[in-house]
């Protein structure tokens, strides 16, 4: 009998490809063959960071291509791209891209090539896939690659435009002190503002690009045979709950960063999705740092800023006398390349590294890391928690802000830094997280919480066990 054929498709930005290659890593070693499908732009990025032959000798997992429909950027394409642009290829063209790669694989089970495809696990955010699922016959799983908080919250706001309650009735209502107020219509976030919600509450168009792809994300999670999120019930309970009244099938199986690092892959240890070239020297230069005395600064691989804003961090860096490691992409500034003037490079030259990508949970889990500066995505705030490091937030956009209240408000592993950053807030806080009274508070409850995350991915545990249940009951179904 041949091994079941799983195809994955994560949404095409950095985050997502990241987030559904460890669930791909996870289902091949439990026997599955994985055919893992990035878009062309996304694919080249990759064999120029990690080189021409990352992904040759891998057994049983293959990297397939389709186009975006999208057209090719001015430079090197080493930038992230639009994400309008995507959304409305996403919806316009990636089903018909999608049916050809499935022919193409169709074809090559048929030659004897590989086993014939038998389940899809999607990104959420790639909602062509349900159809193309239907049109097969065969179960489809969805990934949240966000906070089940974030999801439950752009479902909701989706669907109060469907029944008439939104938009809201003028712009007035984005500057007044509207968005402050309490969000308590949602089931399982209480302690919510409007402003903390998707940013679909701010639309005043109802005909909105984004709108119109979060309501037919909705719609497809509605169809899926099951979903799947990278969060535990330990970590977002009052929202699973609340999500389990509206879909019939739903599973937690993370922070999967936690069952990964649990569960032994050595072959697979290089197969890895940075779309930038990763600076290794930071690890080298790390193990020359004390323990806990280094704060590692990164916003991701979306966030952009002004060069005001990126000088206000520098300089609160700089004067928090504290030992850093940030992470500056090669876009991380709006319209333009960063300079860092001499007078600062000579201030921090004895304990800053300033370094364009790494591997961010090796650097997290490093002893000498203290707390993290971070945008607050989904990705890098698990991965924080698995690593047990508190965190100074500085959200930006999507599922950040939510992110942010949970992690200073519920959890108390955080503290957030004002959107109109000043180098001596920087400073405060940074000195506040790592040596501050708030700090050590933090961080006896951030390794509390590792603690928990690696109860609930290791054998036995709720999200471990989650994991086996969905591969059983659903994409194993068919076999």
């Amino acid at each position: 009998m041949s091994k079941p054929h799983a195809v994955l498709t994560p949404f095409p930005l950095q985050g997502h490809i990241s987030a559904l290659l460890k669930i791909a890593k996870l289902l091949h070693l439990r026997g599955f063959h994985i055919t893992f499908v990035n878009t062309e732009y996304n694919h080249k990025r990759l064999l120029k960071s990690r080189g021409s032959n990352a992904f040759d000798g891998f057994t049983d997992f293959n990297f397939e291509t389709i186009p975006d429909g999208l057209t090719l950027t001015e430079g090197d394409g080493d930038v992230s791209q639009d994400i309008g642009s995507l959304l409305e290829s996403i919806m316009n063209n990636f089903h018909q891209f999608f049916d050809e790669l499935l022919t193409k694989l169709h074809e090559s089970a048929i030659a004897g090539l590989i086993p014939p495809v038998t389940c899809f696990v999607s990104d959420c955010y790639m909602p062509f896939t349900v159809e193309s699922a239907q049109e097969h016959a065969l179960p489809i799983v969805l990934y949240s690659p966000c906070s089940a908080g974030y999801f439950l919250s752009s479902y909701y706001v989706s669907k109060l435009f469907q029944i008439g309650e939104l938009p809201l009735k003028d712009k007035s209502y984005l500057t007044n002190e509207y968005l402050d107020t309490k969000a308590d219509w949602i089931p399982g976030l209480k302690n919510f503002r409007l402003k903390d919600l998707t940013t679909l509450i701010k639309v005043t168009d109802p005909n909105d690009l984004s709108l119109k792809f979060a309501t037919e994300v909705g719609d497809k999670c509605d169809a899926a045979s099951a979903m799947i999120f990278n969060t535990s019930d330990e970590l977002e309970r009052d929202v699973m709950n609340a999500l389990d009244s509206i879909f019939s099938s739903l599973y937690t199986i993370g922070p999967v960063a936690s069952i990964l690092n649990q569960t032994p892959h050595d072959h697979l240890e290089y197969l890895d999705s940075n779309l930038w070239k990763e600076d290794t020297k930071c690890l080298e230069w790390l193990e020359l740092k004390e323990a806990g005395s280094v704060v590692y600064v990164n916003f991701g691989s979306i966030t952009v800023m002004s060069e005001d804003k990126l000088l206000e961090f520098a300089w609160g860096l700089a004067s928090s006398k504290k030992p850093f490691l940030w992470i500056i992409r090669p876009d991380l500034v709006i319209g333009g390349s960063v300079v860092l003037s001499s007078e600062f490079l000579n201030e921090i030259s004895d304990r800053g590294l300033i370094a364009s990508w790494c591997p961010q949970e090796k650097v997290l889990n490093h002893p000498s890391i203290c707390g993290f500066l971070t945008h607050c995505g989904w990705n890098s705030t698990t991965e924080s928690i698995c690593a047990g490091v508190p965190m100074l937030c500085w959200p930006f956009f999507a599922d950040q802000p939510l992110n942010t209240r949970l992690i200073c408000h519920e959890w108390e592993i955080g503290l957030e830094l004002d959107t109109d950053v000043k180098r001596e807030e920087v400073e405060k806080l940074i000195n506040e997280l790592m040596v501050g009274e708030k700090g050590k508070k933090m961080k006896k409850k951030a390794m509390e919480m590792k603690k928990k995350a690696d109860n609930d991915t290791k054998p036995g545990g709720c999200s471990y066990m989650n994991l086996d249940k969905v591969i059983k009951d659903v994409l194993l179904k068919n076999d």
